[in-house]
């Protein structure tokens, strides 16, 4: 039996689309670009925060050694396997310094007054970013500090706000080709004729929506992308039904035969009309 590959899994999308986010933000220091912990203000930052983001850095770090571990380990020596207990780390040992707040908020885009005529949302008021801004935080000198930006470009004092000096990273651009590729093989796609322009849709769509996926509300960008390539594909298939049925209606207007489609579905409803015609025959309503 052939062993079930993997081709796409949550852990390795969220990465990239973590480095794809970075190339669009300013970040202090390296240490500070990979978070513990997301939240909505940065008034949340406080002692139970910080216990919950020291959990997470502990149980990342674990995960990490652990895989490094099994990384060197000879599959077939079972009583030597590593066990992820053995690569426990105590949340108490990290230091505050140490730990990233990444802040949800909006405070440093600027504001684009007439962008939408009737904003319900704080977001529609601003100048229009491809992904959820945010700030990363840090404790410095033991004081909360602001040590990294999304959507600027330059350092915090003399930089400005940009959105198109990044780019997504070309890890996560393959990701998109293969869900697309593996998407378009489903049975109820693959015999379309115009198959490839849904591929080149869907396609569009992840280039767009792609670095939208919010890691603040879900941990499953999988779903997300198989859901925007599923409503691209399916609104590729409306169009070329419309489109099929004002062709098969102009063909019948001049005379001529209609799609072998329209055709089947024209004999099925004489078929159905037939049989119900029968039924009423059969059995006549008393008077």
């Amino acid at each position: 039996m052939a062993k079930k590959v993997n081709y796409l899994n949550n852990k390795d999308i969220l990465k990239q689309i973590h480095i794809s986010k970075l190339t669009y933000c300013y970040v202090k220091d390296e240490k500070y670009s990979q978070h513990d912990i997301i939240l909505e203000d940065v008034k949340k930052i406080n002692r139970n925060s910080l216990k919950e983001a020291r959990e997470n850095r502990a149980s990342k770090m674990q995960s990490v050694a652990y895989q490094a571990a099994m990384a060197v380990h000879d599959t077939k020596d079972y009583k030597n396997k590593p066990k992820q207990k053995e690569f426990a780390v105590d949340p108490k040992s990290i230091a505050k310094e140490d730990i990233v707040f990444r802040v949800m908020t909006m405070e440093h885009i600027p504001d684009e007054p007439g962008r939408k005529r009737n904003p319900k949302s704080e977001a529609e008021t601003k100048a229009k970013v491809n992904f959820p801004p945010f700030k990363h935080y840090a404790y410095v000198n033991d004081e909360v500090t602001e040590v990294a930006r999304s959507h600027w470009q330059g350092s915090l004092s003399n930089g400005n706000f940009c959105v198109d000096h990044g780019q997504i990273s070309n890890e996560l651009g393959t990701m998109y080709l293969k869900l697309v590729e593996r998407y378009s093989h489903r049975a109820n796609w693959r015999g379309y004729t115009y198959v490839d322009e849904m591929r080149g849709q869907a396609l569009v769509q992840l280039s767009q929506i792609g670095l939208q996926f919010n890691e603040a509300k879900s941990d499953n960008p999988f779903a997300y992308y198989t859901a925007a390539v599923n409503n691209s594909f399916t609104r590729v298939l409306n169009l070329e039904k419309r489109n099929q049925t004002i062709r098969d209606d102009i063909l019948i207007e001049q005379g001529h035969l209609p799609s072998y489609g329209r055709q089947i579905a024209h004999e099925e409803q004489i078929r159905q009309m037939r049989e119900a015609a029968e039924t009423e025959a059969n059995n006549p309503i008393a008077e």
